[in-house]
């Protein structure tokens, strides 16, 4: 699995570094690597705003390119459904970095169903972010602790972000797992799907990532 909206560094449409790796986990080969899955040049830069809902979606070398800007509609069963290895679900995280991926800001989470092309993942971005509109050192981060594997999942989205406050945000690091140097052996609670469709976003983080309780 792999981010898809905000576009990720390596991702379907980015032209330059696309190859077909992007959803690969840290470690995979030793091209991927720590902090944006070993993509380390600028890629597409998606403008967001601080206090702007962002819907985060995913992608993988299943999911068809109609499907890319809007969502795949939901099978009625199990029969016909894309193959997403999401590998049960997991624990998400999405953050913000602005010194290119040194430091990160966690600015919101998803449990047990999480990743899922079913579906959007709405974050707040925190109304106090500061403006950044550096070229490569402005990013908005996914990272994913499977369940049903001990691999550890990262993407790198370059943005920009407007806004009025200059104040860096306090770092709240984000959970890096099952990677040489970090704890090992490491999953988290899934949904039981395995790599069909789960059950979306749980309704109360929802509302916590959109209230923005992780500003």
């Amino acid at each position: 699995m792999a981010l898809l909206h905000p576009m990720p560094r390596g991702g379907v449409r980015d032209k330059g570094q696309f190859d077909g790796k992007v959803h690969a986990f840290i470690g995979f080969d030793s091209d991927r690597t720590l902090p944006c899955n070993g993509y380390n040049k600028v890629g597409p830069i998606t403008n967001i705003k601080a206090g702007e809902i962002v819907n985060v979606r995913f992608w993988g070398p299943a999911l068809e390119e109609k499907y890319l800007d809007s969502l795949p509609p939901k099978p009625s069963g199990s029969r016909h459904q894309i193959n997403q290895a999401r590998h049960g679900g997991g624990l998400c995280q999405m953050s913000l970095s602005h010194d290119g991926g040194k430091t990160f800001r966690v600015i919101g989470q998803y449990s047990k169903s999480c990743p899922d092309f079913y579906y959007e993942w709405p974050v707040k971005i925190p109304d106090n972010a500061p403006s950044c509109t550096t070229r490569g050192q402005c990013l908005f981060v996914w990272s994913w602790t499977a369940v049903n594997v001990p691999q550890f999942y990262m993407n790198c989205a370059d943005v920009t972000i407007s806004s009025s406050d200059k104040e860096d945000l306090s770092p709240k690091g984000v959970q890096i797992v099952d990677v040489h140097g970090f704890k090992q052996h490491v999953t988290e609670p899934g949904d039981g799907a395995g790599d069909k469709m789960g059950k979306g976003p749980i309704q109360s983080e929802v509302n916590a990532n959109t209230r923005g309780d992780f500003m």
